[in-house]
């Protein structure tokens, strides 16, 4: 079982799932785009047989304070890994990331290479696919601010999950939202992100090429053989780029490999993470 926990960083408050022996090497997860950390349920209750895991909510996602700027740019992400990293202690990490997660990983990997023990990034790089960005800018625009019961959120979540189980999709939608005083409920992850991409103020993310190539550490990058938003060619210039990297293309899976094929997902892991 997990504990929920909370903690500080730049003067807001942080929440996280913590797994596993706290003696154990500490490993973190970090969550996309519009998710929080309980994705990571399955996987941690996995690795936490060897690790200290902890998944973090990203600022603005799950139930960690939104920033009051509305700042969610690569600098802003990788400042509160750091900082968190800093406040537990943990010294020496694992990393387990996937999409926005993953670009905040990859620099923090290139930031801190002696403090990063090993490295698993999950379907991003250091560009992201056009037709990838597309599809999520359209999701989050078109989310309606309001849902009246959680089969609505599993409805609207569906769209952009076609292949997760039931089950897995209506645990991801129990705690994307939060009830509302007057009844329904609405999304945990930040308005202001999704009015950002309404108005057309969404940034594009920095190049991450560098960063990716300064990376020391053993890594995995999985990629969903599905995906539209790391490119075929991408993978391959990642992996040429950087020969501590293995590269795993996972078949019948597109952006959320974890959800889309949980069990090779889960093995990948296991044979990369775990003796």
């Amino acid at each position: 079982m997990h504990s929920d926990r909370f903690i500080t960083l730049h003067g807001r408050r942080y929440h996280y799932t913590e797994w596993g022996d706290p003696a154990l090497p500490p490993l973190v997860m970090l969550h996309g785009i519009t998710t929080h950390a309980r994705t990571w349920d399955d996987e941690a209750r996995l690795l936490a047989a060897c690790y200290r895991v902890l998944a973090l909510d990203q600022r603005g996602h799950g139930d960690s304070d939104p920033p009051p700027d509305a700042d969610y740019s690569d600098a802003a992400l990788l400042s509160d890994l750091e900082a968190f990293v800093d406040a537990l202690g943990l010294g020496r990490i694992t990393l387990v990331a996937l999409s926005l997660g993953g670009r905040v990983a990859i620099n923090y990997a290139a930031h801190h290479p002696t403090r990063v023990e090993r490295l698993v990034v999950v379907d991003i790089g250091p560009e992201i696919a056009v037709e990838g960005r597309a599809r999520v800018g359209q999701l989050m625009a078109g989310a309606p601010e309001r849902l009246e019961t959680v089969d609505d959120v599993v409805a609207h979540i569906r769209a952009n999950a076609p292949l997760y189980s039931e089950a897995m999709l209506r645990q991801r939608a129990e705690h994307a939202v939060r009830p509302l005083p007057d009844g329904g409920f609405t999304w945990k992850y930040d308005r202001a992100l999704r009015e950002a991409i309404r108005q057309g103020r969404i940034r594009v993310p920095d190049d991450l090429w560098a960063e990716w190539r300064a990376i020391t550490c053993p890594s995995l990058l999985v990629r969903g053989a599905l995906s539209d938003m790391l490119s075929e060619d991408t993978a391959r210039r990642m992996a040429d780029e950087l020969p501590t990297a293995r590269l795993v293309v996972v078949p019948g899976a597109g952006h959320t490999v974890p959800g889309d094929q949980p069990a090779r997902f889960q093995l990948l892991l296991r044979e990369f993470l775990m003796p």
